[in-house]
């Protein structure tokens, strides 16, 4: 990393109120933001297909400035909490607009306590179903004992 030419930009992120990280002005090619996001490139050409990463194309070669390296924080963060493609390209638009900063948090929270709520759906249908494992696993136990 070219730290001469570092900065401290204040990248989106939807966990809050955004956290100052250094990146510097250089363009990062596509194996170096493999290697600081520790994902595939494939992962990378997945992103950009779907519009979410849009890299400058210097003949075969990509390249992904600021702007995608602060969209790929707040996409593997909304991919963490589970947000569907459709929702992180929202997310996007919303941290990205210009829109009063009190009214992007508040979607931002709505979206997160929407998924919130489809976690928890998750865990309670997961818990009932291990607790139907137990009782069947209880079940044969007795049976070989």
């Amino acid at each position: 990393m070219n730290n001469v030419a570092a900065k401290m930009v204040v990248v989106p992120d939807i966990a809050g109120s955004g956290q100052e990280v250094v990146l510097d002005d250089r363009a990062l090619a596509i194996s170096e933001m493999s290697e600081r996001f520790d994902v595939t490139l494939r992962t990378l050409r997945f992103y950009e297909e779907k519009g979410l990463l849009n890299p400058v194309r210097k003949g075969a070669r990509r390249f992904y400035g600021t702007r995608d390296v602060s969209r790929m924080r707040v996409i593997l963060q909304a991919k963490k909490i589970g947000l569907t493609l459709a929702e992180i390209r929202r997310v996007i638009k919303l941290v990205e607009s210009n829109a009063d900063k009190q009214a992007q948090y508040k979607e931002l929270r709505e979206i997160c306590s929407g998924q919130q709520e489809i976690l928890l759906e998750q865990k309670q249908m997961l818990d009932e179903q291990v607790a139907e494992v137990e009782q069947v696993l209880t079940a044969f136990d007795e049976l070989i004992a």
